[in-house]
């Protein structure tokens, strides 16, 4: 960590703590929207969300797509804020993420999924917003104050508390154990040394972030992350794609980091990881079975759904640190502010 004393700092400090604050307290809210979709039987699920909490629907997808065989498809709110139309979800569930319920065009969606016969659930840190208005059901996420302008806790919290619904939802308690479990995973990922990304970075302002599967969640918000706190051009890819095409800007140091969980989807991702280094890059990757790329330290949890919140735990530790080693304050990046309204 970084002796310098951000907000951001002390707020990924205190993800461990966010996340049981969640366990204990949030269960009654997980209970009584994940009975509801039990009693619902979707044929298929929908989310509304920005920016980093579009990043949570995204890992969300992959979530319920492996555990319940239920499709997952992000949805445009400018088709209800903009264009107001209106979609036919009968028969649907709506996951609606946004850390503050504020942003108007989510709220107009939320409302328009629940008319167009969906039912919605929202998922926000502020239970009184707008947004938890307009749904069904609110899941508060029991974050406690956010301040810095970059999500991390209220990242971590949206994820569990998405997993945490899912996995009450396919009664899955293997998963659920794990998600018992995760605020000790996650005092010890917050710790892990991964300064030899910040080393490789030097005066570099660009990287490559992949993944697969719902590492590639992680991926989309790592990226995010470096634009938003260090000025870093970052680029996120699905390790499946990044060899068609964008690999050819690759040369020799260029940074790659490669999130893997301990899934299905590791030994593919390992692969193209090392496939890159070959090519001259420098590329980091959260597994250990890599041949020619460096492995990064990694606290792993006790399934494969959990791992990727443990990944991001640890990014953004590292994060944090590139930021105030280049001379940003990440607790007030240019030209952003903590809560966005877009219309």
């Amino acid at each position: 960590m970084s002796p310098v004393d951000t907000q951001m700092r002390r707020e990924v400090l205190e993800i461990p703590v966010a996340v049981k604050r969640l366990l204990v307290n949030g269960g009654d809210d997980i209970q009584r929207a994940a009975h509801a979709i039990r009693a619902r039987n979707p044929a298929f699920l929908v989310s509304v969300a920005r920016g980093s909490s579009d990043h949570v629907a995204t890992y969300l997808k992959y979530a319920a797509e492996l555990l319940t065989g239920t499709p997952m498809a992000s949805v445009g709110p400018s088709i209800a804020s903009i264009y107001n139309r209106q979609l036919r979800l009968d028969g649907s569930v709506c996951l609606s993420v946004s850390q503050s319920g504020k942003s108007p065009d989510i709220v107009d969606m939320t409302r328009m999924a629940r008319t167009g016969g969906a039912l919605t659930i929202a998922m926000t840190n502020h239970p009184d917003s707008p947004l938890a208005e307009a749904a069904d059901h609110t899941i508060d996420l029991h974050a406690g104050p956010e301040l810095s302008v970059a999500a991390t806790k209220t990242f971590v919290n949206s994820t569990v508390a998405g997993l945490w619904l899912l996995a009450e939802w396919a009664e899955d308690a293997a998963l659920c154990a794990a998600i018992r479990d995760l605020p000790e995973r996650l005092e010890a990922a917050v710790a892990v040394d991964w300064s030899s990304v910040q080393t490789a970075l030097g005066v570099r302002n660009s990287i490559y972030c992949l993944g697969r599967g719902p590492a590639y969640a992680i991926s989309n918000e790592a990226a995010l992350k470096f634009k938003e706190t260090c000025q870093i051009h970052a680029e996120s890819y699905s390790s499946a794609e990044v060899l068609h095409g964008p690999v050819s800007i690759v040369d020799r140091g260029f940074p790659v980091i490669a999130f893997a969980a301990a899934d299905e989807a590791e030994t593919a991702l390992a692969g193209v990881a090392d496939e890159i280094a070959q090519k001259g890059a420098t590329v980091f990757g959260t597994t250990p079975i890599l041949e020619h790329a460096t492995p990064l330290p990694i606290e792993r949890t006790a399934h494969p759904l959990t791992d990727p919140i443990a990944l991001i735990a640890s990014f953004y530790a590292m994060v944090e640190q590139v930021a105030t080693a280049r001379g940003i304050d990440p607790d007030a990046p240019r030209h952003l502010k903590k809560v966005t309204e877009t219309r």
